[in-house]
């Protein structure tokens, strides 16, 4: 996967419906604030900074080091990490999924964001520092 140069801007304000894209505008800023980096698009994730990573079995790719996709049926924030680290904040955020590295939000005006900064902060020290178990990461 790698950066594909498109405009975030305009990537955004075609997102819909609306509340959709009001969450995505509401998590590039928490993002950018959280990670230092500018938003970039990989496809259709919004990212921000990037990483090498590398499994034992060989398999590598680039990745950012933070991303969210903003889906038709709720927000996708990736959270390589799992859900393990998190889990007394999950059960403080609110109206959420979680599957494998996936946190599903429908709505952000329903959940506690001062949460949700701290569940970020928290993933994104793990990837600068801790890595994730089973994965070496490069930070580029």
């Amino acid at each position: 996967m790698r950066p594909t140069g498109g405009d975030v801007a305009g990537f955004i304000a075609a997102v819909t419906p609306d509340r959709r894209r009001r969450d995505a505008e509401t998590l590039v800023a928490m993002l950018g604030e959280v990670t230092g980096h500018e938003p970039a698009l990989w496809g259709t994730i919004v990212g921000f900074g990037a990483c090498h990573y590398r499994y034992p079995t060989g398999t590598e790719g680039d990745m950012p080091l933070a991303a969210f996709a903003p889906r038709k049926a709720a927000s996708t924030i990736y959270l390589l990490e799992g859900a393990d680290p998190h889990a007394d904040d999950l059960g403080e955020l609110g109206p959420h999924t979680f599957t494998k590295g996936c946190l599903y939000l429908k709505d952000l005006a329903a959940v506690d964001l001062a949460v949700l900064r701290r569940i970020l902060e928290r993933s994104h020290a793990i990837a600068l520092s801790d890595g994730i178990p089973g994965m070496t990461l490069e930070v580029r």
